[in-house]
């Protein structure tokens, strides 16, 4: 009996996976998943988490970069936010809640209560088989990121988001120089080749 196309795709994913730096490393070091190395590597190059940031992690399922964040904040305080239930972290507390909701904003000002130092995305949308419309949708989250970002953080926050290279790209970097000060790129190594994934890096809130 032949395989489906689709079993075969699944199968090449699992030995691409297997045979990945990255993912073998988070296995060694106990991290959730691979994408931790990003964030380390964003926060080598950027130096944004410090002993007492407070810090929201949008998107955070299944956990690797709020896991990240709390090795490095011992002072501070981290929300970590996502529709999809996620495993307790110690020193992260974690609301399942979806992120386009006016009252889960409400909620994150409440816990905060206070303006913050940093907010990490690495929240994407879940793929269609259609890219293009897959980058857009993206694209339009890490829109919604920067507005609300640029609402909550302290005029020297720090913003950090995933963000695809094609559709709406030009327009959310726009955007994000409408609010920033300083906006840069950053594709880490761990993110793979094949992956139009790339980091928006925010800091210094413009004065509207």
């Amino acid at each position: 009996m032949k395989k489906s196309k689709k079993s075969k795709k699944s199968n090449t994913w699992k030995i691409k996976q297997h045979r990945d730096q990255f993912f073998k490393k988070s296995k060694t070091l106990g991290y959730r998943s691979r994408s931790a190395f990003k964030l380390i590597e964003l926060n080598k190059k950027y130096k944004f988490i410090k002993k007492n940031t407070k810090l929201l992690d949008i998107g955070a399922y299944p956990g690797g970069w709020s896991q990240v964040s709390s090795k490095l904040i011992t002072a501070g305080k981290i929300l970590s936010l996502d529709i999809k239930k996620m495993d307790q972290i110690k020193n992260v507390t974690f609301f399942q809640r979806n992120f386009l909701e006016e009252g889960t904003k409400k909620e994150i000002l409440n816990f905060f209560n206070q303006k913050l130092d940093v907010v990490v995305s690495d929240m994407a949308a879940n793929t269609t088989g259609n890219k293009s419309l897959d980058c857009i949708r993206t694209n339009q989250l890490c829109g919604d990121v920067v507005e609300f970002s640029a609402k909550i953080l302290k005029p020297n926050g720090v913003l950090v988001s995933k963000i695809f290279m094609g559709e709406d790209f030009l327009e959310v970097k726009e955007l994000a120089k409408s609010r920033f000060k300083k906006v840069d790129f950053f594709k880490p190594e761990a993110s793979r080749n094949e992956s139009k994934e790339t980091y928006l890096h925010c800091a210094i809130l413009k004065t509207l």
